[in-house]
């Protein structure tokens, strides 16, 4: 039986997940796995707190929410050793992992490159258009916003994957860690299930309005709600996929509309 480990890092969903839809179209068996990683959280057992109590709070409320829909794994420890045990566990042949463009990113792809039995395969993370993609004749970036947004908007947008079916893989899957202590109340909850609801919501009372109050400093628009505008647009909202499955670490495509050649270290 073919084996395949899909590492999840930041995109903590199961609808439109091309790293899961590759691991499943080529293996009988996928587990999915997310690693705590010490390279973010830091080394000591009782260091969870160390990214604050909001931030973790909504990453264990996403883990929690994506294990209601597939079987997912979750370790604690060094990401590349922690895949790499897992790998041997399983036999696995391939590791599938969403790309990223972060240097911390960067930096732990190319570790499990060097580290891994198995053949580590890149798919695209979360971004609508892959960065590097979109780029003027004879430069690796654009330098004006304006061209870039015009440019991005030309790329036709890929087609919605489904949430993949996965089978029990026999892997023991861990547990999560208790939430932190301190989160503030007020705050989203964390999870696909909790984004999908918002971006369904703003997509039946939000969007027309979207173009007059994205400007206002304070208004109720998102910020980054101009993908999720544009893929409501093009596929209406009442054709949105079901809520049956699936999960993230916030509303359905958190997509990245930001300069490819700009670098940011993200949590994961």
């Amino acid at each position: 039986m073919r084996s395949a480990v899909v590492l999840l890092t930041r995109d903590l969903r199961a609808h439109d997940h091309p790293a899961l839809t590759a691991a499943t179209a080529t293996a009988e068996r996928v587990i999915p796995l997310f690693v705590l990683d010490d390279g973010i959280l830091g080394t000591s057992a009782g260091s969870l707190n160390q990214i604050g109590p909001n931030r973790m709070g909504f990453l264990l409320e996403s883990l929690a929410d994506l294990r209601e829909r597939i079987p997912l794994v979750v370790r604690r420890g060094d990401v590349v050793s922690e895949t790499a045990r897992i790998v041997d566990e399983t036999s696995a042949e391939s590791v599938h992992v969403g790309a990223d463009v972060s240097a911390y990113g960067q930096e732990r792809e190319g570790r499990l490159r060097r580290a891994l039995r198995a053949e580590l395969v890149s798919h695209p993370g979360v971004t609508v258009v892959p960065p590097g993609e979109v780029a003027p004749q004879g430069k690796d970036h654009y330098e004006v916003f304006s061209a870039y947004w015009r440019a991005w908007r030309e790329v036709p947008l890929g087609e919605l994957l489904p949430v993949p079916q996965l089978c029990p893989h026999g892997v023991e899957q861990g547990e999560l860690p208790d939430p932190p202590e301190g989160r503030s109340p007020e705050l989203v909850r964390g999870g696909e299930s909790e984004g999908r609801r918002r971006l369904e919501r703003w997509a039946a009372a939000g969007l027309a309005g979207y173009g007059r109050g994205c400007t206002r400093p304070r208004g109720s628009a998102p910020t980054s709600t101009s993908v999720a505008s544009r893929r409501a647009r093009s596929r209406s909202a009442a054709r949105l996929p079901s809520l049956s499955c699936g999960s993230s670490a916030g509303a359905t495509s958190t997509r990245s509309s930001s300069s490819p050649g700009r670098r940011r270290r993200a949590w994961t």
